[in-house]
């Protein structure tokens, strides 16, 4: 297939960002600002075409989700939520129900603040605990096995990562792989949509990584010694609910509800009633997300803003301090997959792919390949990059090679966001690593089996869930 000069020129200057992207040779903002200023020097597209991308309703989304997010971590909502669930009675002092508790908290809080945020805090409180509970078992001659530290750990990085696929908001391949199905196949999936494929993928996931780390790392005593009495005294610490808190709660409720009313008015009224219409034409997930951002700012809180004396939960200095980096990211990536297909690359390249199929290939090949494929990226790059590489080639190979490219785009958004081997994998792995308490070999070896059983779960999700809950695309 002769490619056009655009299509030529495109492609060159995606070999040269990907190089950037794997070898972080300049920060990956940063490469994707050059990779589409270099489409516009290059007579790619014009410079309105290129940057149409940054302004996408979906990085409304992004912006909205970051504030709320940071006000619930300067909050410490994340750690109460934390050591609430830890104190349940259910969880006790048994190691595997410890590490069940500490995969739910994980996962539950990655489903809406950052996969790195909920890693960073959940090491904090579990080096915490560990060090507090060594130090009881040395007293009473039952400390654990040092190997379940190491388990622990990995339990945090790995449930982190896994818990961002259940929402739209959890991770950002999530918003990536969607905005490429609206833009190229025309499908919008709703907040409520995705929360019934990407959930059951997250628990599904979450589960196998546990029982495998248990099995992995045990702990060799039948319980930690002390374990009630330190979260008991952390609780103590977080004290009574402060007005920040209860205001931070009221705001992120209220863009919660925004997010999944369009879907259970649909299951309750049906998806043509006026008012689910309505919701989903004036309150997509983006403006849900600012309302729920701007409400931080009217609701009282405990400090007083530079603008007024009347204490508010967030102040614009404190909203300024997220690393906005991601948008950046996120609308060079998408620029760069627009273009792919505008200029034919895409289609180019997957038909290309698909000399390399079988022949009379099904449908659950192409969701198979895709997720292995975003699988091994996300281990060299970062899942960001990752989804802005793959989901596009996804789209085009299932489409020239007859399959449903709507069930391949989700496979390869999901499994991107996996990559459990290396500490440079994931930021989440590279924290746990950080601690000291992570042999390479502990991870790669859990991390190679983890890889291999979540593109075969995310796969068998997706070939499962999507028809009947989105539906089967048919191109044209």
């Amino acid at each position: 297939m002769d490619l056009s000069y655009e299509a030529t020129a495109l492609a060159w200057i995606l070999a040269g960002v990907i190089v950037l992207w794997v070898t972080e040779a300049l920060p990956l903002p940063v490469s994707a600002l050059l990779a589409a200023a270099a489409c516009v020097v290059a007579g790619v597209a014009p410079a309105a075409d290129v940057f149409r991308p940054f302004s996408q309703p979906l990085v409304f989304l992004f912006i909205g989700s970051f504030i709320l997010a940071e006000a619930i971590r300067i909050h410490r909502l994340d750690r109460r939520l934390a050591f609430a669930v830890l104190a349940l009675p259910a969880v006790g002092e048994s190691p595997l129900r410890i590490m069940l508790a500490v995969a739910a908290v994980s996962g539950v809080v990655s489903g809406f603040i950052s996969n790195t945020a909920t890693t960073a805090m959940m090491v904090a409180i579990v080096v915490g605990m560990l060090d507090a509970v060594e130090e009881a078992g040395r007293r009473s001659g039952s400390c654990p096995n040092p190997a379940f530290a190491t388990g622990l750990l990995l339990c945090v990085a790995f449930s982190a990562s896994i818990g961002g696929l259940a929402t739209p908001i959890g991770t950002p391949p999530n918003v990536i792989g969607l905005a490429f199905i609206g833009q190229q196949l025309g499908v919008q999936i709703s907040f409520f949509e995705w929360c019934l494929v990407g959930g059951p993928a997250a628990l599904c996931l979450i589960s196998l990584a546990t029982l495998l780390l248990a099995l992995a790392f045990p702990a060799g005593v039948p319980r930690i010694v002390g374990m009630n009495q330190l979260v008991a005294t952390e609780r103590e610490h977080l004290g009574r609910w402060t007005t920040a808190q209860r205001s931070t709660a009221t705001a992120f409720g209220i863009t919660v509800g925004l997010w999944v009313m369009p879907g259970l008015l649909t299951l309750t009224l049906g998806s043509e009633h006026p008012l689910c219409l309505w919701f989903r034409s004036h309150i997509p997930e983006g403006v849900a997300a600012i309302i729920g951002a701007i409400l931080l700012f009217i609701l009282p809180g405990n400090q007083k803003s530079a603008a007024s004396q009347t204490p508010r939960v967030l102040t614009w200095q404190q909203a300024a301090g997220i690393d906005w980096g991601i948008i950046l990211l996120y609308g060079g990536g998408m620029a760069l997959g627009s273009l792919a297909f505008q200029t034919g690359l895409a289609e180019a390249i997957g038909t290309g792919l698909t000399a390399w199929l079988p022949s009379g290939s099904g449908g659950w090949l192409l969701i198979a390949a895709a997720s292995v494929v975003a699988v091994f990226t996300s281990e060299f790059t970062s899942n960001t990059a990752s989804a802005n590489m793959v989901v596009p080639v996804a789209i085009a190979l299932a489409t020239a090679a007859g399959g449903d490219p709507l069930a391949t785009a989700i496979a390869a958004t999901l499994a991107a966001s996996l990559g459990f081997m290396m500490p440079v994998s994931t930021p989440c792995n590279a924290i746990v690593y950080g601690t000291g308490r992570v042999p390479l070999r502990a991870m790669m070896k859990a991390g190679i089996l983890l890889d291999l059983a979540g593109a075969v779960i995310i796969s068998a999700v997706v070939i499962t869930l999507v028809p009947r809950i989105l539906g089967s695309y048919m191109p044209g």
